[in-house]
């Protein structure tokens, strides 16, 4: 592994729902290798270890987005330079949070859950979430995937066997209150909501959608509805699209393509912020 060099940007590598900071594993060691100072933070009370958290699912279920943003932001405001900031799944929805914010050089979403006002819900979407949204008290509960349903809602594009693996590895129970309250709800409430963002400001970061073409959970047309909400934004969005990539994208096989395309794409992006 190199040292970390002067004019690498720090990186902060932000998880989603169902996951932890483990999910992020491979890409820590992969960029510091290139180079950079690495920080996958975890959600307040998810720094134990995920089969402490399948013991202990009150922590999960109490968790809360506003507490979990502002810890977010110490982090990235604890670091010598504003970096790049890639978020995977509900970790893209606190990346476009904190861009909001005035933080980061540059951004990346890989699979991100939208923020509000996206109100594009795919078939495949609404089958991969039913889990959850089948009954009314998982509002107040910590709600996990069965190994099939995960299969189905994360990796598709693997077999049955790599995806139980994955999952007996990764996989936590989510809060069903954030699947509920910002999945759904928050589309429909009057007033902004806590994962609102100002889909038009122009003083704000770089912001790359990186889009899995077989993604069940946050089908490509969930992203790209997401994305075009930026259009009168003076400050740079893009896209970009792997076909044949499930909502595991960054952990199933072919990884190392993502990886190097976020990092390609917001280094050569990337502009120094204050904050």
């Amino acid at each position: 592994m190199s040292e970390q060099t002067s004019n690498a940007l720090p990186i902060v590598l932000i998880h989603g729902l169902w996951m932890t900071a483990r999910s992020w594993d491979r890409w820590v060691e992969y960029y510091r290798a290139k180079g950079h100072e690495v920080v996958a933070p975890s959600y307040p009370g998810f720094e134990i270890e995920v089969e402490a958290l399948r013991e202990r699912p009150e922590i999960i279920a109490e968790a809360t987005v506003p507490e979990t943003l502002d810890h977010l932001s110490e982090v990235v405001e604890s670091l010598d330079r504003p970096p790049i900031i890639m978020g995977h799944s509900f970790g893209g929805t606190f990346t476009q949070l904190l861009v909001n914010r005035g933080f980061g050089a540059a951004a990346v979403t890989i699979d991100s859950a939208p923020p509000e006002g996206v109100r594009v819900n795919p078939p495949s979407q609404i089958k991969s979430l039913f889990p959850v949204l089948k009954n009314p008290a998982n509002r107040h509960r910590a709600v996990g995937f069965t190994k099939e349903q995960f299969h189905y809602a994360f990796a598709n594009t693997v077999s049955r066997e790599e995806s139980d693996a994955a999952y007996d590895l990764l996989h936590i129970p989510a809060p069903g209150s954030w699947v509920w309250a910002y999945g759904l709800i928050a589309n429909w409430k009057p007033g902004h909501q806590e994962t609102w963002v100002d889909y038009d400001l122009d003083d704000r970061a770089p912001l790359l959608f990186i889009i899995g073409g077989q993604d069940h959970l946050m089908p490509p047309s969930v992203i790209r509805s997401n994305a075009k909400k930026y259009r009168n934004s003076e400050a740079l969005t893009e896209t970009y699209e792997f076909p044949d990539r499930s909502h595991f994208t960054g952990v199933e096989p072919g990884w190392e393509q993502v990886a190097d395309y976020a990092l390609e794409w917001a280094t050569s992006h990337a502009r120094e912020r204050q904050g």
